[in-house]
């Protein structure tokens, strides 16, 4: 299914792609990818160590954090788990609320828009 009929923008598109890439990188359970503000994307896949357990979203967003960005605009994840279950509270501290998470599989296909 291309973007357009998934009702993605092309900056959008470019998250999903973007986090499908750092999924599959590092063979991550998740990817994810964010655009602050100013325009600037960050990329990242789950973090899993013995003493620091991330999901995706989350590392993206402190990647973000600690580059500056004062709010997001939009977030993708990669992700094989139902979009219900994608967890929202670290972009949602960073954009308040109404941004929108495009939750998409492994292969990009959105399965769902979510809002922090």
């Amino acid at each position: 299914m291309s973007t357009e009929e998934q009702g993605l923008s092309q900056e959008d598109a470019k998250l999903v792609t973007l986090a499908r890439a750092s999924r599959a990188r590092k063979a991550a359970a998740e990817g994810a990818a964010v655009r602050d503000l100013d325009g600037r994307t960050y990329a990242a896949a789950s973090v899993t160590l013995p003493s620091l357990q991330l999901t995706a979203l989350e590392t993206a967003v402190a990647m973000a954090v600690s580059s500056g960005a004062e709010g997001l605009e939009a977030a993708a994840v990669v992700t094989a788990v139902d979009p219900v279950a994608v967890h929202l509270e670290a972009a949602r501290d960073l954009a308040g609320r109404g941004v929108a998470v495009h939750i998409a599989d492994w292969d990009g296909e959105v399965r769902g828009v979510r809002r922090t």
